[in-house]
């Protein structure tokens, strides 16, 4: 599937968030259809291993929702507790965009 480009300027959305006691920060903007365009996602911590493993998850989500993958089978594929919440950042910060904390 070809990939679907953005506008240049975009609105977007941004908040803060915990995970695993660390502090995140996200951005995403939408497509004019309603769904997730990209995502972005940086730790508090700037260039620790934590601050770049978000970043390359929310740039390796952004690149295949642009690609036509649907994002609701990124985020029930991604890990999981045993209760069913977000394990990770890009987990977590999909399951606010999305619509429920817990799965």
């Amino acid at each position: 599937m070809t990939r679907e480009r953005l506008p240049n300027r975009r609105p977007a959305t941004t908040f803060d968030f915990t995970c695993g006691n660390l502090h995140y920060t996200c951005s995403y903007s939408r497509f004019a259809s309603g769904g997730i365009a990209e995502l972005f996602l940086s730790n508090h911590k700037s260039n620790s291993h934590a601050d770049t493993a978000a970043r390359d998850g929310a740039i390796t989500f952004s690149i295949a929702v642009q690609h036509g993958a649907d994002p609701e089978t990124i985020r029930s594929a991604l890990y999981r507790d045993s209760h069913g919440r977000a394990g990770g950042p890009l987990a977590a910060a999909l399951d606010l965009i999305m619509g429920g904390n817990e799965r």
